[in-house]
């Protein structure tokens, strides 16, 4: 590493999910490439398909994960970068538009900030709030297709916006539990995002392409194209229904059957052979229990098929069904299970692979680079991209309150009230 990386330059993100809680330090080394500088984890018992369920529990996992990644990075976490993900989550597009005063002046980046802003105003349901607004395209004077206006002149600029919204008390419970483990959220990211940042080339976003992120709880879905978000949904079901199906339908408990989808099973029942057989010790003395391969990956292949088919709807609601040349990329946790491609193959039509962040990162331990860090590497991404543009922005050590300006009104209700900021005074290894 040289000394022109500097010390603020470390980021950490928080992944919050329901099987797992991890915190991931990195930064972006002279390649840019993303450095692993050390990592945490701890069982999620708080969370339930994406939702803080417990309060209580979720921070003392925040707690463990942190402190285990500070032990291994030597760095003194004081911020994160959050993910937010949960069935409450929803998308929408709607056009915004400003007229300029002066036409003299070119369009900045001011202007295009002042649209967005102005775009958290939409009327929501009750109980939801706006979590991002992603600008896909502007128009400039009626001059359509256009991706990046800075610097042209016009009059009237509007911009085609995909929308997220949330339920506010979800993400509120979020910003809970990271501040009473001592941490500042700088940002709240929405899950499939980050991970499409960690495991999709652009080449990918700009010929179309799927992420199908499949979590314990959930499964997050984002569709590019053209280089554009046109579509994002979480659908209320993951991995952690795949390991019940197995433990009712084995009549074993849950460790055993989490064991058993881990180490034998499949997404593809006609791949396992009849007479493999796999014994189960029994509880207590009990007589050990002897299950078929077979019948458990017909077990696991019922409920993949459920998933995938919710998958395949959102891709047909999307409208870009027929436009995906890139096909669909599959993370998460779920992404390990074998034969998961070729089953996600047969019943979409589409080509597909699995994603893994190793692409993006430089040194790393070989355990971050699976599928089901994805969201956590996706999370270190984009905070240093937000870095990046704060930096072009003059500002080189914003607090919090800065970072998340455009983040809807409840964030930055939420921010101020915690008093929570960067202290200038920190030594240089806090963050």
């Amino acid at each position: 590493m040289t000394d022109t990386v500097k010390e603020n330059e470390i980021i950490v993100g928080l992944d919050i999910g329901t099987s797992k809680i991890a915190a991931i330090v990195g930064r972006k080394n002279e390649h840019g490439k993303i450095e692993i500088l050390g990592f945490g984890k701890a069982e999620s018992v708080g969370v339930s398909r994406g939702v803080v369920a417990n309060i209580e529990k979720t921070v003392a996992s925040i707690k463990q994960a942190v402190a285990e990644a500070e032990n291994k990075s030597g760095v003194n976490i004081k911020s994160v970068h959050v993910g937010i993900a949960g069935q409450h989550i929803k998308s929408l597009q709607h056009r915004g538009m400003i007229t300029r005063n002066n036409t003299e002046d070119e369009i900045s980046q001011r202007d295009i900030d002042a649209l967005v802003d102005d775009m958290y105003k939409l009327a929501m349901a009750p109980g939801e709030e706006i979590i991002d607004v992603i600008p896909q395209e502007f128009i400039v004077d009626n001059e359509q297709g256009i991706k990046d206006p800075v610097g042209m002149s016009g009059i009237r600029l509007e911009a085609n916006c995909h929308i997220i919204t949330g339920l506010i008390t979800a993400a509120n419970n979020i910003n809970k539990c990271v501040t009473r483990a001592g941490l500042s959220p700088v940002d709240l990211i929405l899950e499939p995002l980050a991970s499409a940042d960690a495991v999709l080339t652009s080449e990918e976003k700009e010929a179309g392409v799927v992420l199908v992120d499949i979590g314990g709880g959930t499964t997050d879905v984002a569709i590019f194209h053209e280089g554009i978000i046109r579509h994002t949904a979480v659908i209320p079901f993951g991995g952690n229904v795949i390991t019940e199906d197995i433990k009712e339908g084995c009549s074993i408990i849950r460790n055993q059957a989490e064991l058993l989808k881990i180490k034998f099973g499949s997404a593809l029942s006609g791949q396992m052979k009849d007479n493999e057989i796999v014994s189960i010790p029994g509880l207590r003395g009990r007589e050990p229990k002897e299950i078929s391969v077979k019948n458990l990956a017909s077990i696991i292949q019922a409920r993949a098929e459920e998933i995938i088919e919710h998958v395949y709807y959102e891709i047909k609601s999307s409208g870009y069904e027929r436009k995906l040349i890139g096909g669909l990329v599959i993370t998460g946790g779920g992404a390990q299970l074998r034969h998961i491609v070729q089953l996600f193959e047969l019943i979409t039509g589409m080509d597909a692979r699995i994603g893994n962040p190793s692409e993006y990162l430089g040194k790393a331990p070989d355990e971050l680079k699976s599928p089901m860090y994805a969201t956590g590497v996706g999370l270190v991404i984009k905070g240093i991209d937000e870095l990046g543009k704060r930096r072009a922005a003059g500002v080189q050590k914003a607090s919090p309150e800065t970072t998340v300006k455009h983040r809807g009104s409840w964030f930055n209700i939420f921010m101020d009230s915690t008093k929570r900021i960067f202290s200038d005074d920190t030594n240089d290894k806090e963050i």
